[in-house]
């Protein structure tokens, strides 16, 4: 059976790049019937906090992404403490006591002498009496795993045949000179343990994966099937990690983004098929291949969103929406034809409240000086209400023969006196709903 997991740090809230991962782990798993777990990757104390855990669950459960089960690494660290004595006994762990200002310097010196800048194994050579007394003077080391250092391949989902020579890359350290066990011995036990078949993540984890290939098979493990994604840019190439903090998923639905619309997007985003709206994560479930992904980096443009929210309104009928509608105050025998009106005109559902404010008080008119005269004209010409469907073609119609006016010189000076825009509904339906309407003389 297929298991795969979305394993975010609760130390912020989601945003579009985590989502990309979700998502495909998401959609990889309901497409074979398998199972996807929630991983909270809660390890480090300090930085965890359980409102971005609470608020993990309601943007996931918002845009539909509905999980199996729900881990805890904080409430596993006993067995990443036995994984890590089996290192131990294998010779595979080992314990270092350098500053970071030490290595930092180390790094220097390999580049310098144009070696890559790779951990040199020196605690390894330590005697234990050397060792008792750095822990003396500096406190517990840090433990590193110990890499087989020969190349590492494995067949990418996405990105293909990798070979990577493990000879080039640092031992990892697992845990911290404070106990803290860091992701990378976490997600190997987890993986191992909860029998992840398939991970999708950032294709800036290659050569983690490397690294936990090795571990998972000394610890006896068998690796998941591994593909990584490209990483988004914003519309013009450039780096997007900087404003990911404005672009949560929270930020993106208080914006008025509908989940179907991201959802959508998100699913084609980098890869060889179009993006196509979808009704429902059912949809997208059938049409996902991870294979039609590409490695080169993903333009993501948030502008792209509202189209595809204005769509997903277009569609809606009235009871999907009815919370919102009545929420703006439009009482309930307006409701359907309210609704119908004004749904090819919004991009987010927020701009309700515009509308109904506008057929309910009224508008600021906005009319040209050289209109002045004939709105002034036209007005004293508009029928007592009610309104029906026929008024605004009657009334136009009087209105070019008394002042020959006619086509857009017409239409454009009545719609942004009546309305205060030039561009929304057609005004046969529009003047049925205007509540208010004074002279605009």
């Amino acid at each position: 059976m297929t298991v795969t997991r979305f394993a975010p740090s609760p130390t912020g809230y989601i945003h579009v790049g985590n989502l990309r991962t979700a998502l495909m782990n998401y959609l990889i798993a309901r497409k074979s019937g398998g199972t996807f777990i929630l991983r909270i990757d809660d390890t480090d104390p300090e930085r965890s906090k359980e409102e971005y855990v609470d608020a993990i669950k309601e943007d996931l459960d918002w845009l539909g992404l509905h999980w199996d089960r729900v881990e805890r690494q904080s409430e596993r660290l006993d067995r990443y403490a036995e994984a890590a004595q089996t290192l131990r006994e294998m010779g595979r762990f080992y314990e270092c006591f350098e500053t970071p200002t030490e290595l930092d310097l180390k790094r220097k010196k390999q580049l310098n002498m144009g070696r890559p800048p790779v951990y040199d194994r020196a605690a390894l050579d330590l005697p234990e009496a050397e060792k008792d007394r750095l822990r003396a003077e500096r406190g517990q080391g840090h433990w590193r795993f110990k890499l087989d250092q020969e190349r590492i391949e494995w067949t990418d989902g996405i990105l293909g045949d990798i070979s990577i020579d493990a000879a080039s890359v640092s031992d990892p350290v697992l845990i911290r000179g404070d106990g803290q066990v860091l992701y990378t011995l976490a997600s190997v036990v987890d993986d191992t343990e909860m029998g992840v078949t398939d991970v999708v993540r950032g294709s800036d984890h290659v050569t983690n994966t490397a690294t936990q290939i090795q571990m998972i098979r000394a610890l006896g493990g068998t690796p998941p099937a591994f593909a990584h994604h490209s990483l988004l840019t914003g519309p013009q190439g450039e780096a997007l990690s900087k404003r990911l903090g404005t672009l949560s998923i929270r930020d993106l639905r208080a914006r008025g983004v509908a989940p179907m619309a991201l959802l959508s997007l998100m699913a084609r985003l980098g890869s060889s098929q179009p993006v196509e709206l979808r009704a429902s994560v059912a949809e997208l479930v059938d049409g996902f291949d991870i294979s039609q992904f590409g490695s080169a980096p993903t333009k993501f443009d948030e502008r792209d969103l509202f189209p595809l929210t204005a769509r997903v309104l277009q569609g809606l009928s009235l009871d999907a929406v009815r919370p919102r509608i009545d929420a703006a105050g439009v009482p309930a025998d307006k409701a359907e034809v309210f609704w119908l009106v004004v749904r090819d005109n919004i991009t987010t559902i927020d701009e309700v409240d515009g509308w109904w404010k506008l057929f309910s008080e009224g508008a600021e008119p906005v009319i040209d000086p050289d209109d002045a005269e004939f709105v002034a004209q036209a007005m004293a010409l508009l029928p007592e209400g009610p309104h029906d469907a026929d008024t605004w073609g009657k009334w136009t119609a009087e209105v070019k023969a008394a002042t020959g006016r006619k086509g857009k010189g017409l239409f454009m000076p009545l719609r942004k006196a009546l309305t205060g825009r030039a561009h929304g509904p057609d005004m046969s339906q529009v003047l049925p709903l205007l509540q208010v309407i004074r002279a605009r003389g």
